[in-house]
């Protein structure tokens, strides 16, 4: 039972929820707070799997201790059930760790990690916590967002540092390119969502009412700034497939839900950019100043998706090809993904590599695919456009986030062991 214990039992995800004037991170600098969530409900946590899964037999003395699941700061404490298996993890520590490294373990992690020839990946920092999402400041900082509640900044040689706290499941980041303001998406309960900007030790909302979260997961998920410097924002749907839950009913969709909305700097929802993406977790805009997004498919199975975000365009949302599903509407044209990707494989983080250092790779686009089923638990790589796909780096243990850092290199954060990776281009 203890050697079980040791082991990161991730389990197998249909669907992720999955599954944002910065102040410089100094030690002594104030941390900013918000008024936590008066709603009483509680909200599953993120990510969390959309199936009852089979789990191996733990030692009961130990099971509290070791598979609670993470509290996000400061809502109500989540709880365990169907649609919220807790996930338990190698424990921090000296102990040999057999599935994979120890959390703390940098060389077998460095080990573990397989990139391309003429690469090199490199163990950066340890995290009290899961991290979500990544971000570069002006400052040179990474910044990085908790699943708990907390963004932290993590500086080139790996110290860590509080930045903020009281934020309620943050799940993306995003520096405003000219002015450096922080804007930061997340929760408000299980049933809301917003986006908020750091002021200095203040966390301002500026868009609320965002619906959440299908499975306590769907959310205001991924933001990213457009070549016309407005905020761009990901909603995940409501429901699986468009449906009244726990009924074969259609709903009506809110007007944001499974779309891409355009933002003004003052949370002004300026028009819904797409729609029909069920559960975008992130967005990037490459160079031709055309946008992509990651999308995890319903909970039947068909395959998650890589999509050329088309203004305007239909996606697919609500309407798949199950026997529960609901048929195209006469005159609405779906467009199809660019790139299908494995069913369950829960397509997580998204960037644009925009930078010199790796030979080759400009305008290359990465996704990290975070869940446990097989052939998951890896960074992959689309040529310009999207056209071709191949593994880049494999062996994390549910990497959710990928950036890429002011020097060039390529960072990972990996939510079940708190690690950041950094892949460098060590040359052949």
């Amino acid at each position: 039972m203890v050697t079980m214990m040791k082991r990161i039992m991730l389990i197998p995800i249909v669907c992720l929820l999955l599954l944002v004037a910065c102040l410089p991170a100094e030690e002594t600098a104030p941390v900013a707070t918000q008024t936590p969530p008066t709603e009483t409900a509680v909200p599953p946590t993120l990510p969390a799997p959309e199936v009852v899964v089979s789990r191996p037999e733990v030692d009961p003395t130990t099971q509290a201790e070791s598979s609670a699941p993470p509290t996000a700061t400061p809502g109500p404490t989540p709880t365990a059930g169907p649609l919220n298996e807790p996930v338990p993890l190698v424990p921090k520590g000296g102990e040999s760790c057999e599935d994979y490294p120890c959390f703390d373990d940098v060389a077998g992690w460095e080990a573990r990690i397989q990139v391309p020839p003429g690469f090199r990946a490199e163990y950066v920092a340890l995290l009290e916590g899961k991290p979500t999402s990544l971000a570069f400041g002006p400052d040179g900082l990474l910044y990085v967002a908790l699943q708990e509640g907390q963004i932290v900044t993590v500086d080139a040689d790996g110290t860590v540092m509080p930045y903020i706290e009281g934020l309620y499941v943050p799940v993306a980041l995003a520096f405003a390119p000219d002015t450096g303001r922080l804007f930061v998406s997340s929760r408000v309960s299980n049933s809301e969502a917003q986006v908020s900007v750091v002021d200095g030790a203040e966390i301002t909302p500026i868009l609320t009412g965002v619906p959440c979260c299908y499975a306590g997961m769907h959310a205001a998920n991924g933001l990213a700034f457009g070549p016309d410097r407005d905020l761009y924002l990901a909603v995940g749907a409501r429901a699986d497939h468009g449906e009244v839950l726990n009924s074969e009913v259609q709903d009506e969709l809110h007007p944001w839900e499974a779309s891409v909305i355009r933002l003004g700097r003052d949370g002004t929802v300026l028009d819904v950019y797409a729609r029909g993406l069920r559960n975008a977790y992130d967005i990037a805009w490459d160079a031709n100043g055309r946008l992509f997004a990651s999308d995890n498919g319903p909970d039947y199975g068909p395959p998650d998706e890589f999509h050329l975000v088309q203004p305007g365009g239909e996606h697919g949302y609500p309407w798949y090809d199950c026997d529960h599903c609901f048929p195209v509407p006469a005159g609405i044209e779906v467009i199809p993904p660019l790139q299908d990707l494995i069913a369950h494989g829960a397509p997580t983080g998204l960037t644009v590599y925009l930078a010199e250092q790796f030979p080759g790779y400009y305008n290359n686009i990465f996704l990290t695919l975070w869940s446990a089923f097989e052939g998951a638990q890896k960074v992959i790589r689309f040529s310009p456009g999207g056209a071709e796909m191949t593994d880049f780096a494999t062996g994390f243990a549910a990497p959710i986030d990928v950036t890429v850092g002011p020097e060039g290199s390529l960072y990972v954060a990996d939510w079940a062991t708190g690690v950041i990776f950094r892949i460098v281009y060590a040359g052949e």
